[in-house]
């Protein structure tokens, strides 16, 4: 299990404790692995000490054998673990964050606010993130494994965090900021300069790797998430690999890895007359070839002493 930016681990101790105790339970015996990861400037010696209940946060750590907690600092926008080796992972809150800024916003200090092709770069260094972030998790997860993401989104409406009724968080920011420039406090350029590294996708977004082609350049763009509820509760390696045999048309070749065998491979369902036909195949065959011989020809319909027997 990885819990993929996971600052110092405080705020879901209970949620990770109670996942693993529920396994446990499942898997008296099995060795389980919890796995925390963030940015290499993360306090992971908070995440230890939260985990191994040297603060007054109930931890979960004394509680179950056989378990062994890890943590990696590395970026999710990489490859954090080895092929086929995660069996769930999670992450709150956090995929909002682009890997790189594009180019700074002249009129906001957040996306939000962002026009024309200031707005345009970045939505597409959301789009590539994000389609990095779902391919390296999917690299990594095992054939069935499970990817939960909650994410900060624009809805329908356009409504999304600090941004629902009332007073809007980010124009609130940037009206506070602007002041400062405008009265000396810092420069015109260090305003400009201050932008949250972060993108709001919305529902298209967010499915468009996932269900039809994703908006690259000179390509169509993806086709629309039909789900009234938007509840996208797809599973992290496309849901066309899960069904035995069939590959979705229009998959992005980055997601090229979703078609390996392993998760190609699964039996597909056969009446249970054939199943049974099928299992019995080497037995019969035997009992075939074993009257045919004591008939007194081989099985390929000539007498044994033909085929140089004395």
């Amino acid at each position: 299990m990885a819990y993929m930016g996971c600052a110092d681990g405080g705020t879901s101790i209970d949620m990770i404790g109670g996942a693993l105790r529920y396994v446990r339970e499942r898997a008296p015996s099995r060795p389980l692995t919890m796995t925390y990861t963030d940015l290499p400037r993360n306090d992971f010696s908070q995440v230890f000490q939260i985990v191994h209940g040297q603060t007054d946060i109930p931890a979960y750590a004394a509680d179950i054998d056989n378990l062994f907690v890890f943590a990696s600092g590395t970026s999710f926008h990489q490859r954090i673990f080895p092929v086929n080796s995660l069996n769930f992972g999670f992450s709150a809150t956090a995929s909002h964050y682009i890997s790189e800024r594009p180019d700074p916003i002249t009129s906001h200090v957040h996306m939000i606010g962002a026009e024309g092709a200031e707005l345009t770069a970045y939505a597409e260094q959301g789009r590539a993130d994000w389609e990095r972030i779902l391919s390296c998790r999917a690299a990594g997860l095992v054939s069935g494994g499970r990817l939960v993401l909650l994410n900060f989104c624009r809805d329908e409406e356009g409504r999304y965090l600090g941004g629902t009724e009332g007073v809007n968080m980010f124009h609130t920011f940037d009206r506070l900021w602007r002041e400062m420039a405008d009265d000396g406090t810092i420069t015109m350029a260090e305003y400009e300069a201050t932008v949250f590294p972060q993108y709001y996708r919305d529902v298209t977004e967010c499915s468009a790797p996932l269900v039809g082609q994703p908006r690259l350049p000179g390509r169509p763009a993806a086709r629309p998430y039909r789900n009234p509820r938007h509840r996208l509760s797809l599973p992290p390696r496309l849901r066309a690999a899960w069904r035995p045999g069939e590959v979705r048309q229009g998959i992005h070749p980055d997601f090229a890895v979703l078609e390996r065998k392993r998760v190609l491979r699964r039996p597909v369902e056969r009446p249970v007359a054939r199943r049974a036909r099928r299992n019995h195949r080497p037995l019969l065959r035997f009992l075939r070839n074993l009257r045919t011989r004591k008939a007194g020809r081989s099985r390929h319909g000539l007498r044994p002493h033909l085929h140089g027997h004395a």
